[in-house]
């Protein structure tokens, strides 16, 4: 399916100026990753919208809060290293985060995130590391049967700025027909 940015605007929140520039990233994101369906995009774009702050954010907004000092250490995350708690702060679309999502992020993309984390931060990057994300979580399968608390809770791990997701998801099933 073909995206505008009308439509990348309404479903995550975009101005229409911002929504226009990132478009043939996610777009061809949305193509490699087979996020082709109007359910599909509706949810990818509500959380993708929610998570970069209607594209605004390819890089966590470091503090560091409790939270973000959390990540130090957190071998779930890969971070074994000291420092990696910063080093691999949530980056791209999806805010991909610790160490061995970096790790996994750099086969599935061939990209040095490991030497370079920061490479997660440029749009055709952080587009296409949404969409690897969302595929190696089988996230379409839970988008074609509208499960979208249960994509919320494998992206956050909880369910962090439902209101925000659930209000940028109607607007993008109202935009597509959904």
């Amino acid at each position: 399916m073909n995206l505008t940015s009308s439509i990348v605007s309404a479903s995550t929140g975009a101005a229409k100026l911002r929504a226009a520039q990132w478009l043939p990233a996610i777009q061809a994101a949305c193509d490699k990753y087979v996020i082709n369906t109007p359910r599909r995009i509706a949810a990818f774009l509500a959380q993708i919208g929610h998570e970069s702050g209607g594209l605004v954010y390819t890089r966590e907004l470091w503090g560091p809060t409790p939270a973000q000092k959390g990540y130090e250490g957190r071998t779930d995350l890969g971070n074994t290293q000291p420092g990696d708690g910063e080093r691999f702060m949530g980056r791209g679309l999806l805010q991909i985060t610790g160490r061995r999502n970096y790790q996994l992020a750099s086969i599935g993309l061939d990209l040095d995130l490991i030497a370079h984390p920061e490479l997660l931060e440029q749009p055709a990057n952080a587009a296409m590391s949404a969409a690897w994300w969302w595929g190696n979580h089988y996230l379409n399968g839970y988008a074609d049967v509208e499960q979208f608390d249960r994509i919320t809770r494998i992206i956050n791990g909880g369910t962090n700025g439902a209101a925000d997701r659930l209000a940028l998801y109607a607007d993008a099933k109202k935009v597509l027909g959904v």
